[in-house]
């Protein structure tokens, strides 16, 4: 019995699993819905699709990156607990996800899955099915960002937050002082979650709404029109010192900046170091959790 697109579509919609898998399905069931159906939950595919629904806010935010610290990695990969977070094969498995972004570059997520996973015979989306089944939450791989630059990985709190720090350098990438500056800059980054780089990198709409914030309050203070732009200078300055990296206070020594800070640690390395760019991932962020009702849920089980 032979089958088309709109079959396969009609048992995704059907299952939740995916197209790929529904196309295998309907194939191994000569076509038959109910057959293919019953294929898709014998091979645990349909109750993974359950699982799908659930909501997966917790999980680790992780960061690698090669010996050389040429190429780095964060990644985010969630689940629905924290108890599974902590779960050795979880994090092997989000390990093994940043590997595979880090040696295979791909485009997405959606790529991503397509690759075939770093040191097994199988796809990224195969490994993740097989975890969702062993496991038995509803996992997801949420996101990542991969560089081909010098810089150094830092992962707070067991997986809570993941930041990669990117440089422009002429010293050994490899060298234990470099690598310890990184952690450090990038402990400030997980730290007090900093926006932007440097001036150049606040966008001048929200700077200009800023300075719209700073000038009322100004004249609500009942402060001279003609004092006011001195006094924004100031203000500016400030906002720039608490929101842009290079220009905040080094936590572990209030008399440097982190640009001072990483400008004495190239001294010392004999060359330069400039930082580029960081990215810091905090595990569910911007996910709305589900707010369960123990007492309800006991009360539905009773019934």
């Amino acid at each position: 019995m032979s089958f088309t697109a709109q079959d396969v579509k009609a048992l995704r919609e059907k299952t939740g699993c995916g197209m790929m898998d529904c196309k295998k399905a309907l194939t191994e069931a000569n076509g038959d819905m109910d057959a293919a159906i019953d294929f898709l939950r014998e091979q645990g595919l349909a109750k993974q699709a359950k699982k799908a629904s659930r909501i997966a806010a917790e999980g680790i935010a992780y960061a690698l990156t090669n010996d050389t610290n040429t190429c780095g990695v964060v990644i985010e990969v969630n689940s629905e607990t924290d108890f599974v977070a902590k779960n050795d094969d979880f994090k092997k498995f989000v390990d093994i996800c940043a590997k595979t972004v880090m040696a295979q570059n791909p485009a997405d997520v959606d790529a991503l899955k397509e690759c075939k996973a770093e040191g097994t015979e199988m796809t990224v989306a195969e490994l993740l099915q097989e975890k969702v089944l062993t496991i038995g939450e509803n996992l997801q791989i949420r996101r990542f960002t991969r560089f081909d630059a010098p810089c150094v990985g830092y992962v707070h709190a067991g997986g809570k937050i993941g930041v990669i720090v990117t440089f422009d350098t002429d010293v050994d990438t490899s060298n234990d002082a470099f690598v310890a500056c990184g952690k450090d800059v990038a402990m400030q980054i997980a730290a007090l979650n900093t926006p932007y780089l440097n001036a150049d990198a606040v966008p001048a709409e929200v700077l200009d709404h800023e300075k719209k914030i700073m000038r009322e309050q100004l004249l609500n203070e009942g402060k001279p029109e003609q004092i006011i732009e001195k006094i924004l200078g100031g203000k500016v300055a400030k906002y720039y010192k608490e929101n842009c990296l290079v220009d905040q206070e080094f936590v572990k020594n209030n008399d440097l900046t982190i640009s001072k800070y990483v400008d004495s640690v190239a001294k010392e390395l004999g060359g330069s170091i400039a930082i580029t760019g960081f990215v810091r991932y905090e595990k569910g962020e911007g996910i709305e959790k589900r707010q369960d009702d123990f007492a309800a849920e006991v009360a539905n089980m009773v019934k």
